[in-house]
């Protein structure tokens, strides 16, 4: 069962959950959806659907599969409207996790992704990886 807690889960921690069912990202992915709310973008949650639509991944999962993953995804995540927009990561690309849990007021951000994590804390948002995230939960 969720609390009230938002929390906010990037698109190669998600990926991961699929490609490395037993790793800590699953791990976290599961965890992370017992334990709070998961929010998304329209944005982040487009590149996460152009992401898994790419043939590369056809070898390690199927189509189905990772069309019925966005599915039971789009059902339990909150879609944040990004009202107001920062420029702080050093890869202009991973903006859109910082606005997704600054609109959203996430307590954390879950993420493997070294120009995110420098960032820890963000503007009262934890910025933490997989395992560290299984650790303090």
């Amino acid at each position: 069962m969720t609390s009230d807690r938002k929390l906010v889960l990037d698109t190669n921690t998600l990926i991961s959950r699929l490609l490395v069912p037993g790793g800590n990202a699953a791990r976290a992915v599961d965890h992370a959806l017992m334990w709070g709310i998961p929010l998304m973008s329209e944005e982040t949650l487009a590149e996460l659907s152009g992401v898994l639509a790419r043939p590369k991944f056809d070898r390690y999962v199927s189509i189905q599969d990772r069309q019925h993953f966005l599915r039971l995804l789009g059902g339990v995540v909150r879609i944040v409207p990004v009202t107001h927009r920062i420029a702080a990561c050093r890869d202009p690309k991973d903006d859109k996790f910082l606005h997704v849990a600054l609109n959203g007021e996430a307590e954390v951000i879950v993420t493997g992704d070294a120009d995110l994590l420098v960032l820890h804390p963000f503007h009262g948002v934890d910025i933490v990886n997989p395992a560290t995230f299984l650790a303090r939960i």
